[in-house]
């Protein structure tokens, strides 16, 4: 990482952004950081106070702030932390403004006439790691937590920006590092009557960091669906009803609802938080044979969907007998590709009276689970929400209070698995203690990563270009 990208050292150069989002808003907070950022906002900022000398540490100040040439800019309110009590670790001050476009890009246009010079996606937080206030567990945690679009994700993300993966990570890492004083003292002194750690005593050493690691891993596996989402398709014929299922589903009117068949002519994707878990919910094209060029683009677009779909829900006219032509043999065709694991037959229309031979008996006798549902008056809704969230796994969240590691941090956990798994089978084999400890020191450094100890700069350079501007 360039000096300007990761600069290094107490005496960082001062960088600004707007720490909330861009847009009109009613207050906006423009944050300064690093060396001299006090003396630039007193060089712009006047306070309403009779007798000011400085910005305090830690105190909201009332004032005006003026544009190097005078000009007076907006009223607001401006906090310095000192270093290293603040987020960065470095001094900071916070600008608060009115939210006007117009009037954060003058405050920040003043700053960059201070010296100051534009934040990158992160740099903050980044500064926040370097400085050694937050691990990089936390630091991820921080745009978890922004990006939180459920309750359980906000949860998540909380249990690990107060630093308990990492303090679970560091303490993984020295029970390892237990084990490898025992194995060093064997292998510095050989000849020495020295008591070194048993080869049995190690044994059980390794397979408990094993097991415990293991418990994280599967921590993640039960919240992943939770903090990635599942996929959730609505497929089957024209005038289905799939348009207004999914309308109803959202509870609001995001697809267009005709009686024209083909209305929907290419998928729809909207976010719904199903108990916790986000769930993006698509609608897609009726799977019929058309002579409409686009029409055609958009059912094979649907189609691909329904293909990588975790839960596909095969929508079908209740009032209709469920084989009626081509276009239902080809939505049946791919139902049956995916089969019932991963397809659940919705009959809609159950309001008016069914066809016969009954389609939902038809789709039952094939294996699907099936429910019968109005998408028109709501009847059926609340039992096919309930049976979308058992099929998804949302019924298991993880308690609001456990930790679980995110992706880079279980990829980390899998490689030190790894090699205490291959540890364990040379510790049985009788395999030199040197040759054991590099086992071991290889599993050390996969737990480091997680904090961030022994992590590359090109790694650390890519989850920090991640985060948004102003964190």
């Amino acid at each position: 990482m360039s000096p300007e990208t990761s600069p290094t050292g107490p005496g960082r150069d001062m960088i600004v952004a707007r720490a909330t989002p861009p847009g009109a808003g009613g207050v906006a907070v423009i944050r300064l950081s690093g060396q001299g950022c006090r003396q630039a906002a007193l060089a712009l900022f006047r306070s309403s106070r009779p007798g000011f000398t400085t910005l305090l540490p830690y105190r909201l100040h009332h004032g005006c702030l003026h544009a190097p040439d005078g000009r007076r800019i907006d009223e607001v309110l401006a906090a310095f932390m000192p270093g290293p009590g603040s987020y960065t670790g470095e001094d900071t001050v916070e600008i608060s403004c009115h939210g006007g476009p117009a009037t954060t890009d003058a405050i920040l246009a003043a700053c960059l006439a201070m010296g100051a010079r534009p934040a990158g996606p992160g740099e903050f937080t980044l500064r926040a790691f370097l400085n050694g206030r937050m691990d990089l567990s936390q630091a991820q945690a921080v745009a978890e937590l922004i990006a939180a679009a459920t309750p359980v994700q906000a949860d998540m993300a909380l249990a690990r920006l107060d630093g308990a993966m990492g303090r679970l990570a560091r303490e993984l890492r020295q029970g390892l590092e237990a084990l490898r004083a025992g194995v060093c003292l064997a292998v510095d002194f050989p000849e020495e009557d020295v008591e070194c750690l048993s080869r049995e005593a190690f044994a059980a050493g390794t397979a408990d960091v094993a097991a415990r690691i293991r418990q994280l891993l599967a921590a993640n596996r039960q919240a992943r669906p939770f903090r990635e989402g599942a996929s959730v398709v609505l497929f089957g014929r024209v005038n289905a009803g799939k348009s207004r299922l999914f309308n109803a589903l959202l509870g609001r009117e995001r697809a267009i609802v005709t009686g024209i068949p083909g209305t929907t002519r290419d998928y729809l994707e909207e976010t719904l938080d199903l108990g916790g878990m986000p769930v993006r919910l698509t609608d897609t094209a009726g799977l019929r044979e058309t002579g409409d060029e686009a029409e055609a683009v958009g059912r094979d677009r649907g189609e691909k969907r329904v293909q990588a779909a975790e839960l596909a829900l095969f929508v079908v006219d209740g009032a209709h007998p469920l084989a009626h032509g081509d276009d239902d043999a080809r939505e049946l065709a791919l139902a049956r590709t995916l089969g019932p694991s991963r397809v659940m037959a919705v009959v809609n229309k159950a309001d008016l009276p069914q066809g016969d031979p009954d389609p939902a008996a038809a789709l039952a006798g094939l294996g699907f689970e099936t429910l019968r549902v109005s998408a028109a008056t709501g009847l059926g809704l609340d039992a096919l929400t309930v049976a979308i969230r058992r099929r998804l796994g949302a019924e298991n969240a993880p308690p609001p209070v456990a930790v679980s590691p995110n992706q880079r941090e279980a990829a980390a956990l899998a490689r030190a698995l790894d090699e205490l798994t291959d540890l364990t089978r040379d510790i049985a084999r009788d395999v030199p203690y040197d040759l054991l400890g590099v086992r071991l020191e290889t599993a050390c450094a996969a737990l480091a990563d997680i904090t961030g100890e022994m992590t590359p700069d090109a790694v650390l350079a890519s989850i920090f270009e991640t985060f948004c501007i102003g964190k």
